[in-house]
């Protein structure tokens, strides 16, 4: 019986019969998400043997969102989230099959990656804060937190298969079929949103385009204490902690002195981890700035293990241990961000959250790309643990500043 109701708590969220179209449709494509996403950080690898190349092109990718994210947050307040989904996530399939058919034509360049990375970039600048803020409007906010760690947990499935799957296609048939079957798995994804019922879903009155709607929503995030701090450890930790994909190529490389096989297992690792992490958060998850600050100690705890561990089977470990952290930090920023924010707001806030943790990359990317190939990937990694520790110090900094003003954040 307890297992029964255990269950039924962990998975509240798919009796939600649209949600459970989203879960399985967006399961299906980020499976292929994340095989190009192993398959282009070893395609880069491979072009150029450099660290900071994939930094760069991680940079390249992310940058959209640091530069054009927040007004990204005010379209999303203005227009129907899922018809923009369904756009948006079409063109994300054509951006695959472009890098697979340049792929397994054999002529693909380090600029063809590059170019391509923008375009994917100026892309995710207008679909992460839609699909973000779309999550409540399907499932209303009992069920956010409980959808929130599903989402999480959906990553991290695809996040364990996807690389491993990718390590395997690279080493046998090479990084273009990774891209083909990516391109074909956002049918899965478009499919779902288009076969939605739409009268079960719960939409924002859309925000009637006014000027200054952009400064409007950094001024409300600035007013208010426990969205900012948030906001600000995620910037921190995801731009220096988030960039595995930058330091695992070279530590699997370097330290373990294996191939594009032992990078997708050790991707696997981290990502069964989180799967973990996500079904645990999706039961148990908690809001608020303190939850975030203990998050955010335990994943620096095992990040560090990660750079010291000594031998291959200890670093898988050590990986699944920060894959499991990884996802319970993310979904508590993420929840406290989405329950503690007006709805007319919620665009811009969470525009603002992919800034934090994606837009941030195009300065963390290069710099661990550098400090990993100036003094190795257990320092790169090394750098990522302590961001971690110093947000903790920020959050827990916050929490004692505002008691004393009588304002509880935790």
């Amino acid at each position: 019986m307890n297992i029964r109701a255990s269950a039924k708590r962990t998975f509240s969220s798919l009796s939600n019969s649209n949600y459970r179209k989203y879960f399985f449709g967006q399961t299906t494509s980020l499976v292929g998400t994340w095989m190009q996403t192993t398959a282009q950080t070893w395609l880069v690898y491979t072009l150029t043997h450099s660290a900071t190349d994939i930094g760069f092109v991680v940079a390249l990718q992310t940058l959209p969102v640091l530069l054009l994210g927040p007004y990204g947050g005010v379209i999303a307040d203005r227009v129907d989230k899922r018809r923009l989904m369904i756009t948006l996530q079409s063109v994300m399939g054509l951006q695959a099959a472009a890098l697979a058919v340049l792929s397994l034509a054999h002529v693909v360049t380090f600029v063809d990656v590059c170019a391509l990375a923008v375009v994917l970039g100026l892309n995710n600048c207008f679909e992460n804060p839609s699909r973000q803020a779309f999550v409540l409007e399907m499932v209303g906010p009992v069920d956010l937190r409980n959808a929130v760690g599903l989402n999480s947990t959906m990553n991290n499935v695809a996040r364990a298969v996807g690389p491993a799957v990718a390590g395997v296609l690279i080493a046998t048939v090479g990084e273009g079929w990774c891209f083909a079957l990516n391109a074909f798995s956002f049918v899965a994804v478009v499919g779902s949103l288009m076969a939605m019922d739409r009268s079960a879903l719960n939409p924002s009155e859309p925000t009637v385009r006014a000027k200054g709607q952009l400064r409007e929503g950094f001024r409300y995030v600035a007013r208010t204490p426990s969205l900012a701090f948030p906001l600000l450890m995620m910037a921190l930790v995801g731009m220096l902690a988030y960039e595995f994909q930058v330091t695992l190529p070279v530590t699997a490389e370097r330290v373990f002195h294996g191939n594009s096989e032992v990078y997708g297992v050790m991707m696997a690792a981290m990502g069964i981890g989180a799967v973990i992490g996500g079904l645990w958060t999706a039961a148990r998850g908690k809001t608020g700035i303190r939850p975030l600050v203990r998050a955010s100690v335990l994943f620096g705890t095992f990040i560090a293990f990660a750079a010291l561990a000594p031998a291959l089977a200890i670093e898988l470990i050590a990986l699944a241990l920060v894959g499991f952290a990884s996802v319970s930090f993310l979904s508590m920023a993420n929840s406290t961000l989405q329950l503690g924010t007006d709805a007319q707001m919620r665009g811009r806030v969470m525009a603002l959250w992919a800034v934090a943790f994606m837009g941030s990359t195009p300065i963390g990317g290069p710099l661990i790309g550098w400090i990993t190939s100036a003094a190795g990937a257990r320092v790169g990694l090394g750098v990522g643990a302590a961001s971690c520790f110093v947000a903790a110090v920020i959050g827990w900094l916050a929490i004692r500043h505002h008691r004393h003003r009588g304002v509880a954040l935790d």
